[in-house]
């Protein structure tokens, strides 16, 4: 095993002090561009390999963010991913990215493992079942930036980063309503969370709105799986008088109820209308074309690592904005076009 080369190597082998090496690699004003030249020249022929780590516990940055996601495997995650990236990647940070698998235990497991990687900041989209904000005090009192998206918590010392979710659901419901629905069922996931929560709100709202009576009965809990979206159309087809509409929280879950619903005999939309919620590429390709709100987790995922580095440099205050809210639209296409076909 060759021995890693240091800054002592380099500065026998320039005739330098140790001091003006480490200067001249740190591109410091006091060393002369000549000296500076052969100093980066010998260090790269002698394969020198800066220690980043160790330089910057010194300064105390890592140049890390940690990010806890539920689960990566879904196309809203992976399109925030990839907007956390490309901030990153351009501001000189690397990202750690764990996966909690939508439960406290392991979101705490990996909590504690982004403090001990000493991460500058930490982006986090709570588990579903997370209650207690415990796990992230060592953060708060280290002064270390935390910031939640999507599933959010409110804390004083954090930003949320969302959509008006209340709002989406609401023109969501009041599209269907549009086409002529009074019988709407909304398909949602865990209430605990704050997204399915505000989601409940709108279409409450939009029924209120439109002196439609709101009923327990047309709102169904489900895991918005494939198997959650074929349990919920099992659900639907029980139902008298049958559903005109079905609002759903998610996409996947959508097309694999509208799907089922298909399977049964139903016609989409002239039985039943459908609007789902992400705009997942799924829904450009079904038949018909699902009606789905736009969540922008490219943009969320760009906000998110920006807003993070400006805590990170105090540039502006974490606990001075309280929640960052990203427009969301509605984007209207065949499955829930009922009035097209009247």
């Amino acid at each position: 095993m060759e021995k890693e080369i240091t800054i002592y190597d380099i500065a026998k082998g320039v005739g330098v002090s140790p001091t003006t090496v480490s200067r001249a690699l740190n591109d410091h004003p006091a060393v002369n561009k000549k000296t500076k030249q052969r100093i980066y020249d010998t260090a790269s022929q002698m394969g020198y390999r800066s220690n980043l780590f160790a330089s910057n516990l010194r300064r105390q940055r890592t140049h890390t963010i940690g990010v806890i996601v539920p689960l990566l495997n879904s196309n809203f995650q992976s399109s925030v991913m990839a907007g956390m990236e490309k901030v990153a990647n351009e501001a000189g940070y690397n990202l750690i990215i764990s996966q909690s698998m939508g439960t406290t235990l392991k979101e705490i497991a990996n909590a504690k493992i982004m403090f001990n990687s000493r991460v500058d900041g930490l982006l986090v989209s709570l588990a579903q079942d997370t209650e207690d904000m415990t796990h992230f005090e060592p953060f708060f009192k280290k002064g270390i930036p935390v910031l939640f998206y999507d599933r959010v918590a409110e804390h004083r010392q954090s930003t949320s980063i969302i959509i008006d979710n209340v709002q989406a659901a609401y023109n969501a419901t009041r599209h269907l309503i549009e086409q002529g629905c009074r019988n709407i069922v909304h398909i949602s996931g865990n209430l605990k969370i704050n997204v399915y929560a505000n989601r409940l709100k709108g279409y409450k709202y939009a029924l209120i709105d439109h002196d439609l009576p709101f009923r327990e009965s047309l709102v169904l809990t489900h895991d918005l799986t494939e198997e959650g979206g074929i349990k919920a159309a099992a659900q639907i087809l029980r139902m008298e008088p049958l559903p005109d509409a079905v609002f759903v929280s998610n996409d996947f879950c959508a097309v694999n109820c509208m799907k089922a619903l298909k399977e049964a005999g139903l016609s989409i939309p002239g039985d039943v209308a459908m609007v789902g919620f992400n705009n997942d590429p799924i829904t450009r390709v079904v038949e018909p074309t699902l009606t789905t709100v736009n969540y922008p987790g490219y943009e969320m995922g760009e906000v998110a690592v920006r807003s993070l580095i400006n805590y990170m440099d105090s540039l502006s205050d974490i606990s001075s904005t309280n929640t960052i809210t990203l427009r969301s639209e509605l984007v209207v296409r065949e499955s829930s076009l009922k009035k097209a076909r009247g």
